[in-house]
């Protein structure tokens, strides 16, 4: 595995390289030794943030974790990781796209007990045509953290979404 480590307002000193390597290291058994791995480091206030991505065709692992000391959020993102490799390896395996960048060993062995996905309830509801702005609103009303609507100007179903720092997004279907 290749590591392209960054920070922002943090130096990454040495130190902090070895046990990211060390720790995000551990699962490098799952993926073929030309894979990147970016880690990006970051400190805000009293929060030690570190965000790890990794490509893998036709995919993106990523995880991010928060704590107030940077060696716990490194073990915890590993965690979150490698929780989340066992979890999907069969639908990265299904998708017939030869699982390129994971190990040969990983995609053959069968140690991981497979996650059902079960859906528990279906909600239907009537869309009226809204703007962005208005669907914000309605999503504050009901205490959501996103709203599905349909765009008055474009007619197409959109999503928005509330963000960390109480910021807004919004989801377009892409033409």
């Amino acid at each position: 595995m290749r590591f392209i480590i960054s920070g922002k307002n943090i130096e990454v000193t040495e130190s902090l390289k070895n046990v990211v390597k060390d720790k995000i290291g551990k699962l490098e058994k799952y993926f073929t030794p030309d894979t990147e791995v970016h880690v990006t480091m970051s400190v805000e206030k009293e929060r030690q943030k570190i965000e790890v991505t990794i490509p893998v065709k036709g995919n993106i692992l990523r995880a991010e974790q928060v704590s107030s000391d940077m060696y716990v959020s490194i073990d915890l993102v590993q965690e979150i990781l490698e929780r989340q490799l066992k979890r999907y390896k069969n639908k990265i395996i299904d998708q017939k796209q030869d699982a390129v960048g994971l190990n040969r060993a990983f995609i053959e062995e069968d140690f991981f007990e497979e996650d059902s996905i079960e859906i528990k309830r279906v909600k239907r509801f009537a869309m009226k045509p809204m703007d962005a702005e208005e669907a914000c609103i309605q999503m504050e009303l009901l205490g959501h953290n996103f709203y599905v609507f349909r765009n008055a100007e474009t007619d197409e179903v959109n999503v928005v979404y509330k963000r960390k720092g109480n910021t807004y997004g919004l989801i377009e279907p892409e033409i």
